[in-house]
């Protein structure tokens, strides 16, 4: 199941690796050799779509092994590893880390996903950029550097070389997406709503008897 509002995207897995040990360290204390080695390896890293933000208790297993032709030490070890991973279809909470022409940058964890022009709001959308803006034509609704903000991520396409390159689409025009304040108010406004239309049934209940008097005396 999809995380709602992201909350599957950070995941504490135990992982097992080979990290090589330099020769030049290998007359250094081995566990914290290791310990930077598999750090130095691993976080910042992309692998199968899973961005390594941290390494910890790392231990190793068993004797490292000798390659031949390599003067280097090859050793098996055991972490925890918090990742960050994001789904298709999988709705995410992030911030506005820029605003151009064409649209805004999201930033959510890590990484950073667009959300075009097209898919921020059901308005014609004008680009204030003195001000770093995006301004809905009829509902004057702005989006801009900073602004909480729930989307969908539409599109995927990692680039494990370079993760923070990786292209991520993101719509806002669905139900329950958008800046966090138009969701405020759209909320606002359908409680008003509710209330409108308990006050109206109310008003018609009272007025019941006395169109049946009415009718009576017609």
């Amino acid at each position: 199941m999809l995380g709602i509002y992201g909350e599957n995207m950070y995941l504490l897995v135990e992982r097992n690796e080979v990290v090589r040990i330099p020769p030049e360290k290998l007359c250094e204390d081995l566990d914290k050799v290791v310990e930077e080695e598999t750090k130095e390896n691993f976080e910042g890293k992309m692998i199968s779509g899973n961005f390594t933000l941290l390494v910890t208790d790392v231990e190793k297993i068993g004797e490292g092994k000798i390659v031949h032709g390599d003067s280097g030490v090859y050793q098996q070890v055991k972490f925890n590893a918090l990742t960050f991973r994001l789904e298709l279809q999988e709705i995410v909470e992030g911030f506005v880390c820029e605003v151009l022409e064409f649209g805004a940058f999201v930033r959510m964890g890590p990484l950073d996903g667009l959300v075009h022009i097209s898919q921020i709001m059901d308005d014609r959308i004008n680009f204030d950029g003195g001000n770093q803006r995006l301004i809905g034509k009829q509902s004057k609704r702005d989006l801009k550097i900073g602004d909480k903000v729930y989307a969908r991520v539409v599109t995927l396409s990692f680039n494990e070389r370079n993760p923070r390159e990786s292209k991520i689409g993101l719509t806002m025009r669905q139900p329950g997406l958008g800046k966090s304040e138009w969701l405020e108010e759209e909320k606002k406004k359908k409680q008003k709503e509710k209330e409108k239309k308990k006050t109206e049934e109310k008003a018609e209940e009272k007025e019941k008897p006395k169109k049946k008097e009415r009718k009576k005396k017609a």
